[in-house]
């Protein structure tokens, strides 16, 4: 006689959103974001989709909580004791950090301009421009700014990781690649790229990238005597 297939068991701890969004993350940060489905969350939790259902919406509920759960931690580990301008930094370089390490956190930070975990991160930002003694009236600006340099460097810095990762070649081969190209360059044509060839191997993007904080930082300072 033919044996029925065995079910999954079924989990026996209480599911909540929290536990869900837990789970979300865990998958997107190791098998990346085309692979959060529902399907995968039910599998890993042991549960049915009417389980899921009852905590999140959709899918692009549980992207968007995820995404608010990385930022919050984030802000939340942030030293409440820096002046303004070390705690904006450090506020940069934790998303930059962040967002290398979890792509699929720039591109959701990208979506959607009215998901809490952006709006946490203007506030922060504000909030920290403010106490640099930016007046009211050039919050708005400085703080678009930061916000768009940060998520666009940041997320452009995991674009390209992710495509080097795809094509299965590594950043340093590929940085030596384009130095060999520069280095057929005229010279008398583009002076500051040929000159530039040389550090390209070995320049930290990370490095490039509190090296635009600064000056960003520095022409709000000039600009609002901060």
């Amino acid at each position: 006689m033919a044996t029925k297939p065995r079910r999954a068991p079924r989990r026996t701890e209480a599911l909540s959103r929290a536990v869900i969004v837990d789970a979300a993350t865990e998958i997107l940060d190791t098998e990346g974001e085309e692979a959060l489905t529902l399907r995968a969350l039910t599998v890993r939790l042991s549960t049915g989709y009417g389980a899921i259902y009852h905590h999140v919406t959709d899918r692009d509920d549980l992207l968007a909580a995820a995404a608010d759960h990385v930022i919050a931690d984030l802000l939340d580990n942030l030293s409440a004791d820096a002046g303004a301008r070390p705690a904006l930094r450090a506020l940069a370089l934790g998303l930059f950090d962040a967002i290398d390490a979890r792509p699929w956190v720039g591109a959701q930070l990208s979506r959607a301009p009215w998901q809490p975990a952006l709006l946490d991160v203007y506030e922060s930002i504000s909030t920290h421009l403010k106490a640099l003694g930016v007046p009211e009236s050039g919050v708005s600006d400085c703080a678009g700014v930061l916000v768009n340099y940060i998520l666009g460097v940041a997320g452009q810095n995991a674009a390209n990781a992710r495509a080097l990762a795809a094509g299965k070649m590594d950043r340093d081969a590929f940085l030596a690649s384009v130095a060999e190209r520069w280095d057929q360059l005229d010279p008398a044509r583009y002076p500051s790229v040929f000159r530039a060839r040389t550090h390209l191997v070995e320049h930290d993007d990370r490095e490039q990238f509190a090296a635009g904080v600064d000056l960003i930082l520095a022409g709000i300072e000039a600009v609002h005597g901060g």
